[in-house]
């Protein structure tokens, strides 16, 4: 049997992967945004239930050790940012089990960037700039749409205040999901699924798409604040172009008891789920402890840009080896 080889992207592609690398770095040594490079290996990983954490056993000088490999940079560049870094950026490797298709892959290359003082506003401003920067022309304006205002528009309900029953008979009509696969579900599962299989797909056809104002149960590591009617809402932000998320931005969480809090909340919603659980990285709470500055924060999936960018099919189109030739 012929064992495949050969890169799953032409070397014509990689060439211009590189060049859009290129002006990523350059884009950001424009603006004094200094490039790190962090660990791979973590002593904790992501609590997220809807993130798949892989790790392994390493010998250490203190033993046998579980090491997480780590789903983003966020947690050892959050220390950087506490030790004085000032602004910075990552062209960093991360990983997500069972995360195969069109638009995933387990191994994937992560631009992360942080910016002390910046309001969530100012960093949506770079993050859109940046990818009109890359992009072959101008895909449209940059329209700001409130995530409850997408609810009213494309499904004729209220994400916050609907209820769980109609929330779970809806996600079951919309996705074609069987209605007992969904009936020990929370809201955000309802809404999750509601959100990336009826909205998404609609958002970024021919404009830029900037989401805010997410439920506050599902801020993660941003903050909180109310918004124009008064509702608990997360400070963050997420991109879509084509139907296609590009981009994660957080007025980042400064408090160490509330980010521990969080994590405690995610680890006991894994156990009711049958999830195993998740080291806590008690360096980032310290560090947050310590002090991190006030500021914003964006992750971007640089290969789903790079895609969109050259207009490949399938992510794997725009990687040396995807995983399933790697």
């Amino acid at each position: 049997m012929a064992i495949d080889w050969q890169p799953s992207a032409s070397i014509e592609t990689l060439r211009e992967r590189a060049r859009l690398m290129a002006k990523v770095r350059a884009f950001f040594a424009q603006r004094d945004v200094l490039e790190v490079e962090t660990p791979v290996l973590g002593q904790g990983g992501s609590t997220d239930i809807h993130l798949v954490s892989l790790h392994t056993l390493a010998r250490t000088d203190k033993g046998q050790r579980r090491l997480w490999l780590q789903t983003s940079p966020e947690f050892h560049m959050k220390r950087l940012l506490a030790a004085g870094s000032g602004p910075i950026f990552q062209l960093a490797r991360s990983f997500r089990d069972g995360e195969i298709g069109g638009r995933h892959n387990i191994e994937f290359t992560m631009l992360e960037w942080y910016r002390p003082q910046f309001t969530l506003n100012k960093l949506i401003e770079e993050s859109t700039t940046l990818i009109m920067s890359l992009l072959p022309s101008y895909p449209g304006p940059v329209v700001q749409h409130r995530y409850r205002e997408l609810f009213h528009t494309h499904l004729e309900i209220d994400p916050f205040t609907s209820s769980l029953e109609t929330l779970r008979a809806l996600a079951a009509e919309r996705t074609q999901m069987p209605a007992h696969a969904l009936a020990g579900e929370g809201r955000d599962t309802c809404l999750d699924l509601l959100m990336g299989m009826v909205i998404e797909p609609l958002l970024g056809q021919y404009e830029l798409s900037v989401v805010i104002d997410y439920p506050a149960s599902q801020a993660a590591l941003a903050q909180r604040h109310q918004d124009a009617d008064g509702e608990w809402v997360a400070s963050r932000f997420e991109i879509y172009l084509k139907g296609i998320e590009l981009a994660n931005g957080y007025q980042e969480l400064t408090d160490a008891p509330e980010q521990r809090a969080r994590f405690a909340e995610d680890n006991a919603e894994r156990r009711r789920l049958g999830l195993p659980e998740v080291d806590i990285d008690e360096r980032l709470l310290a560090a947050l402890e310590h002090g991190m500055p006030e500021g914003a924060g964006v992750a971007l999936g640089m290969d789903r840009l790079i895609q969109l960018t050259l207009g490949k099919a399938r992510l794997q189109d725009v990687l040396a080896f995807a995983t399933p030739n790697c």
